[in-house]
C-alpha cells in the first residue's frame, strides 16, 4: 500500500499533477498569502468547491460556494448541465465567483469570507449558451464580462464574447457582442481568463479541444481589440495531453505560475501547474520552449511562496464519525433532508431507501440520492461495510462506480430474501437504462456485507475489479470476485466517481435504510 496521490516530493520539488482529482476548469487567485481555487461542479452539489493553499502545491478542500442549484429541474440529476467553468476574483473586499449555466445564463455569487457563507447567486445576464465567464474590473472604472459560447445551446462556438457590467458586478449594463473569432486559427477557443499587465489586456484561453488542444494568449491595448495571438503551451514531447483551461497567479515575491487541467478520461480533469516567465510582453509557460511555446513539466522546483507547507492529501473515504457530511461528498442532484442521517446511529451514515425519480423502475442515473466522491489517485481499493438488516421488500443499498456508464454491488430484498445484486447501466433506445443480475441469496440472519472495488494497472491498462465478503474486507482470502466485465468511464466532462446509495425498486412507499459504517479508500502501487 502507498499513500494517496502526493505532489509535494518534500525535497523542494513538486510532481504534476498537483491534484489527481477531477477539478475541472480550475481558476485560482491569491489574496494575501493564501491561494484560493474553485472549479466546475456541473450538476453535483454542493457546488463550486473552494480549495486553499499557501504554497500552490498542497491543497485542501475547505468550503463550497453554493449548497444546491435553485433553478427548476435540479432536484433530479441534470447530467452535463449546471455549473460550468467558474472564475474567482477578489474585488473591494468581496470574493466573487462568476459561472455560466448553459441553459440559464451567467451568474455571480459572492462572500466577504471565502470560507464562510456565500450570498445567494445573482443572474447577471440571462441567455442560452453563455458559458466560461470571467469578470474584469478596469482601473478606469469600467467593468466587463468576457465569456465563451456553447454550440449545443446557441448554435456556434470558437468565439469569445464581451459585455459591460455594473461596478458592483451584479448585472449587465449593455449588450453582448462577439469580441474574437477563432474559427481560422484557434478553433474551439473557450474558457477565457482576463488580466492586465504593462498596458496590455491579456486573454488566456485554451483552443483546439480538450484532449489535444493548447493554450493561446490574446493581447491588445484595447479590451475590445483587435487582438494579437500567440500559442504558449502545448503537449510537445511531454506525456500531458491537451494542456487546457486554467489560471495565472503570482506569488508574494512576483513569480508567476499557470494552473490548468489535463483530461485523463475516467479520472476526469486533473490539475497541473507550470512555471511562467515573460519575454517581450508574452508569457512563456512550462519548459523546453520553442518560439515562445513551452510544454508541460512533470517534476519542477516548488514555487517560492515564503511558506513551507506540510504535505497534505485530498480526503478520500469516511468513517462517518461526524454529524455533518465531509466536504469530499457530493450528491448528483439537489438532496432532501430525509435522504440521510448521521445522528440516528452514531458512527454510521444512514441512507434511507428513496425513489426521488418517481419512476416505477428507477435507475441510479436518474436518482439524486446517490452520494459520490471523486477519485483521488490512479490505482486504488475502495471498500464499504453496510448493515442491511433494516431493508424491506424491493429496497436495496450498496456501492456504485458512477461515470459515463456505471456498475454497482448492492443487497436487495426480494420476496423476503436478501440477495446480492450486480447492476450495470447500458444505452437503451430512450437513453440510459439499467439491468441487474442476482449473484447469491445471503444466509438467513446476515446483517452486514462488505463490498470492494479495485482499480489496478494491468497489461491492458487500468482494470476494474469487484469483490464481496460476508465476513471481512481486510483479508483478501475472504473475498469473492464478481466478474463485472465493466470499465469505468467519464461522462461529458465529469470523471468517474465512487458512490453510496439506498433506494427502492418499484413504486411502493419506502420504509427501510442501509447503515454504512465506513468507506475506506487506499492507494495501490502502480
Amino acid at each position: 500500500m502507498s499513500l494517496l496521490w502526493k505532489s509535494d516530493q518534500e525535497d523542494g520539488t513538486y510532481k504534476n499533477p498537483i491534484l489527481f482529482a477531477d477539478y475541472s476548469d480550475p481558476d485560482v487567485i491569491r489574496v494575501g498569502d493564501i491561494y484560493y481555487m474553485t472549479a466546475s461542479s456541473f450538476n453535483y452539489v454542493p457546488g463550486l468547491p473552494i480549495l486553499t493553499s499557501k504554497d500552490l502545491v498542497n491543497w485542501e478542500l475547505k468550503n463550497y460556494a453554493i449548497e444546491k442549484i435553485d433553478e427548476p429541474g435540479y432536484d433530479l440529476p441534470q447530467h452535463a448541465k449546471g455549473v460550468w467553468a467558474p472564475a474567482i476574483r477578489y474585488h473591494e473586499g468581496y470574493f466573487y465567483i462568476y459561472y455560466g449555466m448553459p441553459d440559464e445564463g451567467i451568474y455571480m455569487v459572492r462572500a466577504k469570507d471565502a470560507l464562510g457563507i456565500w450570498e445567494k447567486p445573482v443572474l447577471v445576464l440571462a441567455g442560452k449558451g453563455l458559458i466560461d465567464s470571467c469578470p474584469f474590473w478596469d482601473e478606469d472604472g469600467n467593468a466587463y464580462i468576457i465569456h465563451g459560447y456553447a454550440k449545443s445551446r446557441i448554435g456556434f462556438k470558437s468565439h469569445l464574447g464581451i459585455f459591460p457590467m455594473s461596478w458592483d458586478g451584479t448585472k449587465a449594463t449593455g449588450e453582448d457582442h462577439i469580441l474574437y473569432c477563432g474559427l481560422k486559427t484557434q478553433p474551439t477557443i473557450e474558457g477565457p481568463k482576463v488580466y492586465k499587465r504593462n498596458g496590455y489586456y491579456y486573454i488566456f484561453a485554451p483552443a483546439g479541444g480538450v484532449k489535444t488542444g493548447w493554450q493561446v494568449i490574446l493581447r491588445s491595448k484595447n479590451i475590445y481589440g483587435p487582438y494579437e495571438e500567440k500559442n504558449v503551451l502545448h503537449q510537445g514531447n511531454s506525456i500531458v495531453n491537451g494542456p487546457h483551461q486554467g489560471a495565472l497567479v503570482d506569488t508574494v515575491n512576483g513569480d508567476e505560475w499557470f494552473l490548468h487541467f489535463q483530461d485523463r478520461g475516467l479520472y476526469g480533469r486533473i490539475v497541473h501547474m507550470q512555471p511562467v516567465v515573460w519575454e517581450n510582453d508574452w508569457p512563456v509557460m512550462g519548459i523546453n520552449a520553442v518560439d515562445g511555446c513551452g510544454e508541460p513539466c512533470i517534476i519542477h522546483k516548488k514555487p517560492n511562496t515564503g511558506i513551507t507547507e506540510k504535505p497534505c492529501y485530498l480526503a478520500a473515504g469516511d468513517d462517518f464519525s461526524s454529524e455533518k457530511l465531509g466536504l469530499q461528498w457530493q450528491w448528483i442532484g439537489n438532496p432532501k433532508d430525509d435522504f440521510y442521517s448521521l445522528k440516528e446511529r452514531k458512527g454510521f451514515l444512514r441512507l434511507y431507501c428513496k425513489n426521488p425519480s418517481g419512476k416505477a423502475e428507477p435507475i441510479l442515473w436518474e436518482c439524486s440520492n446517490v452520494l459520490t466522491e471523486k477519485l483521488v489517485c490512479p490505482y486504488f481499493r475502495a471498500s464499504v461495510c453496510v448493515d442491511i438488516s433494516a431493508l424491506s421488500e424491493q429496497e436495496q443499498a450498496g456501492m456504485v462506480m458512477m461515470g459515463g456508464h456505471y456498475a454497482y454491488l448492492a443487497v436487495r430484498m426480494i420476496r423476503g430474501q436478501k440477495r446480492l445484486i450486480l447492476g450495470k447501466s447500458y444505452d437503451g433506445e430512450d437513453g440510459m437504462r439499467e439491468k441487474a443480475e442476482q449473484l447469491l441469496v445471503l444466509p438467513e440472519g446476515q446483517e452486514q456485507v462488505y463490498l470492494i472495488f479495485a482499480m489496478r494497472e494491468e497489461d491492458n491498462g487500468s482494470v476494474f475489479h469487484c469483490y464481496y465478503s460476508l465476513t471481512d474486507d481486510t483479508d483478501p482470502a475472504s473475498w469473492t470476485e464478481v466478474r463485472a466485465e465493466f470499465t469505468p468511464s467519464d461522462h461529458t466532462w465529469v470523471g468517474a466517481k465512487i458512490g453510496l446509495f439506498a433506494n427502492i425498486v418499484g413504486d411502493k412507499e419506502a420504509g427501510g435504510y442501509g447503515d454504512f459504517e465506513y468507506l475506506h479508500v487506499e492507494a495501490l502501487e502502480d
